[in-house]
């Protein structure tokens, strides 16, 4: 397949999450607590997840010239089939109708709830090493959705086990540095960051005020001048084997904490120069959570590895098999920060034996 053919997809992509973006602020200024039920993991999860993942499925589903798509996401409908859930699959429902009303590009009759019940569910592919497969994360970070904080919708798609588009779009993110701590008052707020394999990374307005520009990873060098980001909440990455790592490579900034992979596309622009998770040991990484962030980087010219010093894997399923974590940086700082991560799951392990002792 050509460039032209993704470029296309990518086209197709930034139009799907831009408008789930505009569905899940609508539902974040009115957010109330009958918004959240449990899931399965017990992380929150809001009507914004369904109505975000359905509106992608319908663009896709649209906008493909195929009109067949695979899709590998977060959610099902399971849960909106129960019989308590009525309520929830209309104002669903309702809300997904009102966001593609305001969309001038549809000029549609109004979707059922069956029908909304099936988008959501195209969503049910496992993946793999062969074909073509869109990866969403309708709401990536809900919990930092919840506290009205930073979260993204994320869209990539696989081509033969290969990552080779992504679009983050990350509503609460600001225009400027996420690190600068007293923005501009007249600095918009949210961000699309999207990528094509082999045609760099580009960062626009969420509105689409401004052309998109091409963006780079930190050109920094020296450890010691680096900041890096971290997971906002302490279950989703060990923030005391980070601080060990920043600690060997003498990073004198202290971590930018911020939920989702809205920190991709914080680091793509170079507002720091160092991406670290380690989640609690058992935990598997799916790969909704990171294949659009992953090609956001890597365009921009930056590196991403597990642990191992190995690159991540997107062919086998719905779930990456990565060694204890995720670590990303440019190209120069890598060998240094391989190093540091050993070193300090070294001294873990050695802790880890003396206190079994």
């Amino acid at each position: 397949m050509g460039s032209g053919a993704y470029e296309q997809d990518l086209a197709i992509a930034i139009k799907a999450a831009s408008l789930a973006a505009r569905l899940c602020q609508s539902v974040q200024k009115s957010l109330l607590q009958t918004d959240t039920q449990a899931k399965m993991d017990s992380s929150p999860v809001t009507v914004a997840d369904y109505g975000s993942q359905a509106l992608v499925s319908f663009v896709l589903e649209r906008e493909l010239q195929s009109g067949v798509f695979s899709m590998v996401a977060e959610e099902d409908s399971g849960d909106l089939q129960k019989n308590d859930a009525q309520d929830m699959v209309e104002r669903i429902t309702a809300l997904v109708n009102e966001t593609i009303s305001n969309d001038s590009a549809y000029n549609i009759s109004p979707l059922t709830t069956g029908d909304v019940l099936a988008a959501i569910d195209r969503g049910k592919s496992e993946g793999g090493p062969h074909g073509r497969h869109w990866v969403l994360d309708p709401i990536d970070g809900t919990k930092g959705f919840l506290r009205g904080d930073q979260y993204a919708v994320a869209l990539g798609l696989l081509d033969e086990g290969e990552v080779i588009l992504g679009v983050l779009a990350c509503p609460n993110l600001p225009w400027t540095s996420v690190s600068i701590s007293a923005r501009p008052s007249n600095d918009p707020i949210g961000c699309l960051f999207s990528a094509r394999k082999g045609a760099g990374t580009t960062v626009q307005p969420l509105d689409g005020s401004v052309q998109p520009k091409r963006v780079y990873v930190s050109a920094v060098e020296k450890s010691e001048d680096a900041s890096f980001f971290e997971s906002y909440e302490a279950a989703h990455s060990m923030h005391d084997l980070t601080a060990t790592i920043a600690k060997i490579l003498g990073v004198k900034a202290p971590p930018v904490r911020i939920d989702s992979q809205a920190k991709y596309g914080a680091m793509a622009r170079g507002d720091g120069a160092i991406y670290l998770r380690f989640p609690r040991p058992g935990y598997r990484e799916k790969i909704w959570d990171h294949a659009a962030g992953c090609i956001v980087i890597q365009e921009a010219g930056g590196v991403v590895f597990d642990a191992a010093g190995k690159p991540l894997d997107f062919s086998q399923g719905r779930y990456l098999d990565v060694e204890r974590g995720i670590i990303a940086t440019n190209a120069k700082l890598m060998p240094l920060l391989l190093n540091a991560v050993q070193a300090a799951l070294k001294e873990e392990g050695n802790v880890r034996k003396a206190g079994s002792l």
